[in-house]
């Protein structure tokens, strides 16, 4: 066979195996955010004519953009949102790294067991904890404010950071720590200084997983939160852009597609990072 034959058959093989379903993957991706933004700019009259393309923009406008910024709370909600969201991760972050740490590094009686407990307490729903932590809010008069949600997130954060945190601490060398322990190193110095540091990936990976936890959570922040300046956008937005069975289409997909955009903004910065601490989390 030439060598024509060769690249050719080469490259057949790489466009069956390799670049159309990359295409078809990023198509799959994407289309969300296609048809949010054609249905943002659609008139009335587009969205509700079916003899129209749902594909195609005709007469494209943004009163539907401006409804949502300037006839809605939707800038206040995102602030609530981005606010709630730092918090719960910063705390989740905190208690994942302590927790993670200790329980990669340290022996002691039950550390196994207790590992094994903390990822079950993960994959406990939280539909079932809303109505234990109503009480717990009501009781510390915490209902109605963005604090119910700052305290209440952690719950399914923690577990799941500390989680993944100790697979990434337990594939960094405990040489290191050695090395560092006979130069005089206190433990928390060697973990601040050595650890810490080398466990960045995986610690930034349970921070971005943290933040579109607490940026998409729906079912707390619904029963948590009653006034409209004190909702979140995925609350808002659904709350009130729809009104018994009328539908805001327009205004919707511009909520939508802009509630992502923090998302987006923030998987594109550490995106590499994610998926280098996502992969020592599983090798650990």
């Amino acid at each position: 066979m030439s060598t024509s034959a060769l690249v050719g058959e080469t490259y057949r093989k790489r466009l069956i195996v390799f670049y159309i379903p990359l295409f078809l993957f990023v198509f799959a991706m994407l289309f969300p955010f296609f048809w949010m933004l054609i249905t943002s700019i659609k008139t009335d009259a587009e969205l509700y004519n079916r003899r129209i393309s749902p594909f195609l923009v005709r007469d494209p406008t943004f009163e539907h953009w401006r409804m949502l910024f300037q006839d809605t709370l939707f800038v206040q909600w995102t602030w609530n949102t981005l606010w709630v969201a730092i918090v719960s991760t910063g705390i989740s972050l905190f208690a994942g790294v302590l927790g993670g740490y200790a329980l990669a590094r340290l022996t002691f009686r039950g550390s196994t067991v207790f590992s094994i407990w903390i990822f079950i307490t993960y994959l406990v729903p939280p539909a079932l904890l809303f109505i234990p932590l109503t009480g717990v809010m009501a009781f510390f008069g915490l209902m109605d404010s963005r604090m119910s949600l700052m305290f209440s997130y952690p719950t399914f954060l923690v577990p799941f950071c500390v989680w993944l945190l100790i697979g990434y601490f337990q594939t960094i060398p405990k040489e290191l720590e050695e090395c560092a322990r006979i130069d005089g190193a206190t433990r928390i110095q060697a973990m601040v200084k050595i650890v810490l540091p080398l466990a960045v990936p995986g610690i930034l990976s349970a921070g971005i997983f943290a933040f579109t936890l607490s940026w998409n959570e729906f079912l707390y922040a619904l029963v948590f939160l009653s006034s409209p300046e004190n909702k979140t956008v995925p609350v808002g937005v659904t709350g009130e852009l729809i009104l018994g069975d009328v539908f805001f289409w327009g205004p919707l997909m511009a909520g939508a597609l802009f509630g992502s955009v923090p998302v987006a903004i923030v998987y594109s910065f550490f995106v590499e990072h994610y998926v280098s601490g996502m992969t020592g989390a599983v090798k650990g």
